[in-house]
């Protein structure tokens, strides 16, 4: 089979380093991919009419969506209609993601377990909402805003300078247009993810994200600077009690609304003292959380996404290794703010060498005389799989110091809610 990955990040390259090892893929394309990832087309992914092009031009018997904008614009509905074959969930079930409003009214009209919430359009409205609440709150953008729309403050001058930023400033653009206002949950995070076909939930293992740009969860929101997989703060039982009760009714309640769910759906969850409950949706693999999922997959990716399209996961064995994997973000200095682009690194055939490593691309190109530069805030996934935690964040961080690159930017404590 001919497979076409569109999306640019680590993410993408890790999906695209699992379907290679397929036996059934005689040839894999990127779009539009980064440094490390084979068969680069230049071709972006909301550029369907072009995507469509390259996909007839070239044979391609399937098209893997990696991130969240091509799927809230409407990807999948668009390749459907022209008969491609195409994975991921449609323009109305990426809804989850695309608006948080609309994911917290689902929840509320589906019985899930969630934090209780108001939504605004009207910046005086809301911001007399804001300054009635006695109880900390979060303050989130509604729309897609690259994993940054969200907002603790700690204060109620914060919190209204927060609103102000995203209505007013718009300082998230277009994704502020609608705003909620929700009850700050306490407790730890974990992230769950499932296989879906419409009707049929795969779970996978659970993993843990750190969003914090520094040490012990210090600093501005991220993408993620780094993942681990297992997490032993969700034990089977509870993940079971996860699957219950968010998983399931989700699936089924999308499905009763008219929008079948195909794809990854993604749950953030917040471990409360009264139970888990979702802080939100997203419609694709995470990133970082992929690099820490795909390697600990012993299954055939490919098979699992064949049968996903087709509805015929119910009674699938999903197989997954016996082990622990650990990823670390390489970042570029000053990230999530403003840095600097075109910086040499070095060092990647020799981290790449070591046991249990993979070295997987997020912000990276080439230049023309071959050398690889970084070209994005989130640089490089250094993942390590071992038989324990401990052994595949040591594998990670031995590769780390082969690596170099100006400003270079890590947290060295990936993994220590799990080890503490």
């Amino acid at each position: 089979m001919k497979v076409l990955v569109i999306g640019s990040g680590g993410r993408e390259h890790a999906l695209a380093w699992k379907l290679a090892q397929s036996k059934r893929v005689s040839q894999l394309f990127v779009a539009p991919g980064n440094g490390g990832t084979p068969n680069r087309v230049n071709i972006e992914g909301t550029d369907f009419a072009a995507l469509r092009e390259f996909v007839a031009a070239n044979g391609i018997d399937l098209t893997v969506v990696g991130p969240e904008v091509p799927l809230a614009a409407g990807v999948v509905d668009d390749f459907a209609a022209h008969g491609l074959k195409i994975w991921g969930p449609s323009q109305a079930a990426a809804r989850l993601e695309g608006s948080k409003a609309f994911a917290k009214e689902f929840m509320r009209r589906r019985g899930i377990p969630t934090g209780g919430f108001a939504t605004f359009t009207d910046f005086d409205a809301a911001r007399d909402y804001l300054l009635a609440q006695t109880e900390p709150v979060v303050i989130k953008a509604s729309g897609l805003a690259a994993g940054k729309g969200v907002i603790l403050p700690d204060t109620a001058a914060q919190a209204e300078a927060a609103l102000r930023s995203i209505m007013l400033n718009r300082e998230f653009g277009a994704a502020g247009d609608e705003v909620l206002i929700e009850e700050r949950l306490t407790g730890p995070e974990v992230s769950v993810f499932a296989f879906c076909d419409g009707r049929t939930a795969q779970l996978m293992p659970t993993a843990q994200d750190h969003k914090r740009a520094f040490d012990r969860d210090e600093g501005p929101n991220t993408g993620g600077m780094g993942a681990y997989a297992p997490a032993p703060i969700c034990p089977p039982d509870l993940l079971a009690e996860i699957d219950e009760t968010v998983i399931q009714p989700t699936l089924a309640g999308l499905a009763a609304e008219g929008s079948p769910y195909v794809g990854v759906l993604y749950a953030g969850m917040m471990l409360t003292p009264a139970g888990p409950r979702v802080l939100e949706f997203n419609c694709r693999f995470g990133d970082p959380e992929t690099q820490v999922l795909l390697p600990l997959l012993n299954s055939d990716l490919l098979d699992i996404i064949e049968r996903s399209v087709e509805g015929r996961l119910a009674g699938l064995e999903i197989e997954w290794a016996d082990a622990a994997a650990a990823t670390v973000v390489l970042a570029s200095g000053g990230y999530p703010g403003s840095y600097a682009k075109g910086k040499t690194i070095t060092g990647l055939n020799e981290a790449a060498a070591l046991d249990g490593v993979t070295v997987f691309h997020a912000g990276t190109t080439l230049a023309d005389d071959g050398r690889l530069l970084t070209a994005g805030g989130r640089v490089l996934n250094v993942t390590g799989i071992g038989p324990s935690l401990q052994m595949a964040l040591s594998r990670a961080y031995t590769a780390i110091e082969r690596i170099h690159f100006e400003q270079m930017h890590f947290r060295t404590d990936i993994g220590w809610r799990a080890l503490d």
